[in-house]
């Protein structure tokens, strides 16, 4: 494992399908990273939104057949949690620093630092796609390119700071409680997985359910106060020098913000894809949404590559075999503009 002389690893645990856990200390403090895959590829690193972890924000989208070989066959996965977020993370004390949105971003870079990458792709959600868009505008330098998620970029409004503060509280005083947890699960599902008296759960609601009781209530708190707190970057997206992939699912609450966030990017590099009954987390929620939009995107970096093994002449991994209804908005739940790229 690489060395550094401003962070340590820590090995945590082996989980599946060959991932490694490290806990890394940063001079803003520890922060876990899982990594998948080879090591000798690009680098795609990952960031969840709030309460969440990678398993709770990614596993749909990786659990995918489709995607996970198109994603594995091309990166490493360095999957970032928030601090505290990990799993089986200790509480932080009331004594510890609170970080700022910024300290989340500069953790970043001492990532890269340690696992010694240079520049990477980027994949984060809301409150994750907040972060990785201020780390590349701090350090455009080794950002590849973005893929963002229902992401935020303007500062609170006082409708949403108003909001926090009162699920603010709420952690605070009493945890995890359920009433917590039903906030977070509109904040990242549409009323249709969510259910009602008539309609159960889905499965992957009933799952997030499950993983919201194991955070660490003052941990979630924390990041919660970073975000709330959050400086507006809208002025400086026209100078981001990466390409952007924006997905948002049409009933996130954070749909207006992602609308407003592409009108600001530079339009040649940059393209918006509407999810049709869709919740903020369209990772989990409809992963397969992203497949063909991922596979035209990365098209434009000459990183697609099919798999050595045989495919299948209808798979979506085949580009010269998509089959043209496949791509009709109906059929995929989408609202696709065009992705434009830069030209070698």
């Amino acid at each position: 494992m690489a060395d550094s002389s401003d962070s340590v690893s820590i090995d945590i645990e082996t989980i599946s399908l060959g991932g490694k856990e490290h806990l890394i200390e940063t001079r803003q403090g520890a922060i876990s990273v899982a990594v998948y895959g080879d090591q000798d590829k690009p680098a795609l690193i990952t960031y969840p939104d709030l309460a969440l972890n990678y398993m709770s924000c990614f596993q749909g989208l990786f659990f995918c057949p489709e995607a996970c070989s198109l994603l594995l066959h091309n990166f490493c996965i360095y999957h970032i949690s928030p601090p505290g977020h990990e799993l089986g993370a200790a509480t932080s004390t009331p004594h510890d620093p609170l970080l700022s949105a910024d300290d989340l971003a500069d953790q970043i870079v001492e990532v890269l630092n340690f696992f010694r990458l240079d520049a990477v792709m980027c994949m984060g959600v809301t409150a994750g796609a907040y972060i990785l868009t201020l780390f590349a505008m701090k350090y455009r330098q080794r950002v590849l390119g973005l893929i963002l998620v229902s992401p935020l970029c303007k500062a609170p409004s006082w409708t949403e700071w108003l909001y926090n503060k009162v699920l603010l509280n709420l952690v605070y005083y009493y945890g995890m409680c359920g009433v917590v947890k039903e906030l977070l699960l509109k904040r990242y599902f549409s009323k249709e997985v969510r259910g009602c008296s008539q309609v159960p759960e889905s499965d992957i609601v009933l799952a997030c359910r499950r993983l919201l009781d194991e955070r660490q209530s003052l941990n979630v708190w924390r990041f919660l106060e970073a975000m709330n707190e959050r400086p507006d970057i809208t002025e400086g997206l026209r100078m981001l020098q990466c390409r952007s992939l924006i997905f948002v699912g049409d009933s996130s609450p954070f749909h207006s913000e992602a609308v407003h966030m592409t009108s600001k990017l530079d339009r040649r590099y940059s393209a918006l894809v509407e999810v049709q009954s869709c919740g903020s987390i369209v990772t989990e929620e409809q992963p397969h949404a992203m497949l063909i939009p991922l596979e035209y995107f990365l098209m434009g970096y000459g990183m697609y590559r099919p798999p050595k093994c045989s495919v299948s002449p209808r798979s979506p991994l085949s580009p010269l075999c998509i089959s043209p209804e496949l791509l009709s908005p109906e059929s995929m739940g989408l609202k696709l503009k065009p992705i434009k790229t830069r030209m070698s």
